[in-house]
């Protein structure tokens, strides 16, 4: 086993687990705002991890490249995202009080 091949499993299984806890996480969790907030770190690490072992796998070159690009447009996405999210679901709850 290559220290390439050594750092690529452990980018893989670190963006892997991020990804299950947060699943976890949604599911145990109670409230629209609580669940959002485990939903972040998949987009903001989780992916991103992913991105960066697959860049890694394929080598120098214009593969890797568009491949971190995806992973840094997903940790920018998701977390736009999930602000939006977050302000639209507390307009709505502050909505149904009034």
């Amino acid at each position: 086993m290559t220290p390439r091949h050594l750092t690529v499993l452990v980018l893989l299984w670190a963006g892997v687990g991020c990804m299950l806890l947060s699943a976890v996480a949604v599911l145990r969790l109670r409230g629209t705002l609580m669940r959002l907030h485990a939903l972040a770190p998949p987009s903001c690490a989780g992916v991103p991890l992913i991105a960066l072992a697959v860049a890694v796998d394929q080598g120098v070159g214009r593969a890797a490249v568009k491949t971190l690009f995806i992973g840094l447009l997903f940790a920018v996405g998701g977390t736009v995202t999930a602000i939006s999210v977050g302000r639209a679901s507390q307009q709505a709850e502050e909505g149904d009080r009034a």
